[in-house]
């Protein structure tokens, strides 16, 4: 007789958790994951080289609803500290969860490039401000976790080697993320004194994480060389590692692209011309990096199907790097015009809209039954 009852309950929102303020007590930063994913998506599908009726309405919409997950996951989060602080400061001391705090700049980041790319010619040169303003609140929070997850790592948590992954570069690689957005929004600030500002700190963040990524890259070579791939529960995990590649290539172009026009106005046009030469010569590189290791990604994952991947929150690990890949992929078509690029770009986006539609579908269903909202921090894995 309780065979009914169970099926039923199983249908009821939050049936897995004890009631809905669990939701809050239970809530942590891996849900921006999906604002990263959501709202790259609808930057990529904003830029396909060929627009097919309604898909930038589409992707207008996606940004939107990026906003309004960012807007919903910050009260969330908010409202876990205020409510349940003793049991949210256990974050720090955990090896895996605290790598997440990275996702909340970085799911920042896309929606200040969606005010450049849907905000103005719906609002006006007025959005310029707003995404200003939230540019240096997310290079705050960017730099903040840069230094303070790392020291963290190196002072309270409890590392192995046989036990990393690459969500170790989710709080490094957020700089990278805020460099490229400074090259998107510099050349649309009103004064020239401004526009250099934000680009010279957009490559300063840029040489702030690509480099402790890349040797973050090094050792996770190294461990999966010894130790083999990790748990089946951290499979989106292996394209993380595209990520910083993508982005960083990503990054060169966009502040190469203004570079000349931006340097030249404040009385540095030599430098400026040799910006956006290594700017160009540097996505190409790394768009070929990426390449690499995109593929050893595909070769994982099939991997991994064999047994089978268990549905987490993680697997919005496929989408941001898969999509910061398609953009460079994308730009490198539009500024070489070279065909190969465009066709790659728009078959990667194809992709990424296919492995989102997939992954919130999991996650909306997921999250109705309240199966993921799970705090390893409360839950004894690894507590400190």
């Amino acid at each position: 007789m309780t065979c009914p009852n169970s099926i039923t309950s199983s249908y009821k929102p939050f049936s897995h958790l004890a009631g809905p303020r669990e939701v809050i007590r239970q809530f942590t930063p891996n849900w921006f994951a999906a604002t990263m994913g959501t709202g790259v998506l609808a930057l990529a599908l904003a830029q396909l080289p060929v627009q097919l009726p309604g898909v930038y309405a589409i992707a207008e919409g996606l940004w939107l609803l990026t906003i309004f997950l960012f807007v919903l996951f910050s009260g969330l989060y908010a409202a876990r500290w205020v409510m349940f602080y003793d049991e949210a400061r256990r974050i720090f001391g955990h090896s895996t969860v605290s790598m997440f705090f990275g996702t909340i700049p970085m799911g920042l980041a896309t929606i200040i490039n969606g005010l450049l790319l849907f905000g103005l010619p719906r609002w006006g040169e007025g959005v310029v401000q707003l995404a200003q303003a939230l540019w240096w609140l997310d290079v705050a929070m960017a730099l903040a976790c840069g230094v303070l997850i790392p020291f963290m790592m190196f002072t309270r948590q409890e590392h192995s080697i046989d036990q990393m992954t690459a969500v170790w570069l989710l709080p490094v690689v957020a700089a990278e993320v805020a460099a490229a957005s400074g090259g998107l929004l510099a050349p649309h600030l009103a004064d020239a004194h401004s526009q250099l500002v934000m680009l010279v700190t957009s490559y300063v963040l840029w040489a702030f994480s690509l480099p402790v990524a890349f040797s973050i890259l090094t050792i996770l070579m190294l461990r999966m060389a010894l130790h083999k791939l990790p748990h089946a529960n951290m499979a989106a995990s292996s394209w993380l590692a595209l990520g910083p590649i993508g982005t960083g290539a990503l990054g060169m172009l966009l502040l190469g692209q203004d570079a000349p026009a931006i340097f030249a106005a404040n009385g540095f046009a030599g430098i400026g011309e040799i910006a956006a030469g290594l700017g160009l010569v540097a996505g190409i590189t790394l768009w070929g990096l990426g390449l690499w290791w995109m593929l050893i990604a595909v070769l994982i994952t099939l991997r991994y199907l064999r047994a089978g991947i268990p549905f987490n929150l993680g697997w919005w690990g496929f989408t941001f790097p898969l999509g910061v890949y398609a953009l460079t992929t994308l730009k490198l078509g539009s500024t070489l015009h070279l065909a190969f690029f465009s066709v790659t770009g728009s078959v990667l986006v194809a992709a990424l809209a296919l492995m989102w539609l997939v992954v919130s579908k999991r996650t909306v269903q997921g999250a109705y039954k309240g199966e993921l909202f799970v705090s390893p921090c409360i839950a004894g894995l690894g507590n400190k």
